[in-house]
């Protein structure tokens, strides 16, 4: 157990506990657990200077900055999650005006999508704790984490997933070996089983927020951020622009919490601004934003952008903090501007599944009405490949014409294209 993981604090009413007093929410309200961390003792034991040096190619780079003991793992996937590539297209920039333009590409996380980094943590909080079973609910890509990050380390894996989930995505939970169940009913319905399964049969649960270890390997994201782009640019003055794609909130939520740590740290001057982006068709946070409130209701989820359609956010309160709280704000686009933005990043070489390529949308959308300025540096984060989600990868871009194998017949189609 990692010394400087000192307890947990509720965001709902502030009330504090120790690390062995709860496990996932408040138990007074509800509210999603932040962990609490010792800083001072952080400070002592590690520098950035380190951090830097670390010839480490993974988020177990900044394992002195994470509240779990080092899981080990060594030459296994779980060693691989995290430590994903930025790219600036040219292409892009061009396109927009925005010179200052990075993505961060998740897909290249071992099982290509960015949820690798809570599992892997997971996984390591399961080890400190002796659990020996690891549940959670997902539409996939989070179960598909879970799968692999278990099965890198020989641990087990139940995962309950909504059967609309992409067979894409459930082939790949079988294949990593994992017990799959689906359920037939909503991401939400797969969530609430989870938990009561988990309580029954003492199985620890990895419920996206759910989980406070959650965001404690989501917010790995902000120290790659940090040290990929910021450090590289230090003599940027205006605030970053961070665009997330958000259906639970729990990424967002987790992404706000790494710079909060890092500005208690002191290895951060200003917190960027966040911006999540949510489908019109699964748009709760986004809501409540619009409407300048912290009453966060439920909405039938209807988005083909299925890593994002959730009617309950886990974590929206969260969620909504780190635009709220960071002078960001939410943008909501509908499921053709999603399909429209999967080309787009495809043209500068990245593949994103749906729900990576809403935050491409939402940036789109905000520089369109004014939201953001073409002058603001700006990170736009894909969460996940497009491999995950072929059919509507496909709907992005219509099917490949047909002909015949002979030179002919290649002329005349060329004729007729031009």
């Amino acid at each position: 157990m990692r010394d400087i993981f000192v307890g947990y604090c509720c965001s709902v009413c502030g009330k504090e506990y120790a690390p062995d007093q709860v496990t996932y929410v408040c138990p007074d309200d509800g509210g999603n657990l932040d962990v609490v961390l010792d800083f001072d003792r952080i400070a002592d034991q590690v520098t950035q200077g380190e951090i830097i040096n670390s010839r480490e190619p993974s988020l177990w780079r900044y394992l002195p900055l994470l509240p779990v003991s080092d899981p080990g793992g060594y030459m296994t996937p779980l060693r691989a999650a995290g430590w994903t590539r930025v790219y600036q297209p040219n292409q892009l920039i061009q396109a927009t005006g925005v010179q200052k333009l990075w993505i961060k590409d998740e897909s290249s996380n071992p099982t290509a999508s960015f949820k690798d980094r809570a599992s892997a943590l997971l996984v390591a909080r399961a080890q400190d704790i002796e659990a020996e079973v690891i549940v959670t609910a997902s539409t996939g890509n989070a179960g598909a984490a879970l799968a692999g990050m278990c099965a890198a380390v020989g641990r087990r894996a139940v995962i309950f997933a909504p059967k609309t989930a992409p067979p894409a995505k459930i082939a790949q939970l079988l294949v990593f070996g994992a017990e799959v169940i689906l359920v037939d009913g909503t991401y939400d319905d797969a969530f609430a089983l989870a938990v009561e399964a988990a309580d029954e049969f003492g199985w620890y649960c990895r419920n996206t927020g759910y989980n406070p270890f959650t965001a404690e390997g989501k917010k790995t994201v902000s120290f790659e951020l940090w040290e990929q782009v910021m450090m590289r640019n230090p003599d940027e003055e205006k605030p970053y622009n961070i665009f997330i794609s958000v259906g639970d909130g729990n990424i967002i939520a987790g992404a706000h919490k790494g710079f909060k740590d890092l500005l208690a740290l002191g290895w951060i001057q200003q917190m960027p601004r966040f911006f999540g982006v949510q489908s019109t068709g699964s748009a709760a946070i986004t809501n409540a934003f619009l409407a300048n409130t912290e009453d966060i209701r439920p909405v039938r989820a209807t988005t083909l952008a299925d890593s994002i359609s959730v009617d309950k956010p886990s974590d929206g309160l969260r969620a909504l903090r780190a635009a709220t709280q960071t002078g960001g704000a939410y943008i909501q686009v509908p499921d053709e501007a999603i399909l429209a933005a999967i080309p787009l990043l495809g043209s500068v070489g990245i593949f994103a599944e749906p729900a990576g390529a809403t935050a491409y949308a939402g940036f789109l959308q905000a520089l369109a009405d004014g939201v953001i300025q073409p002058d603001e540096p700006t990170i736009v984060i894909n969460t996940g490949s497009g491999l995950k989600d072929v059919r509507s990868a496909s709907r992005s871009v219509g099917e490949a014409p047909v002909i015949a194998p002979s030179m002919a017949a290649l002329h005349a189609y060329l004729a007729e294209r031009d």
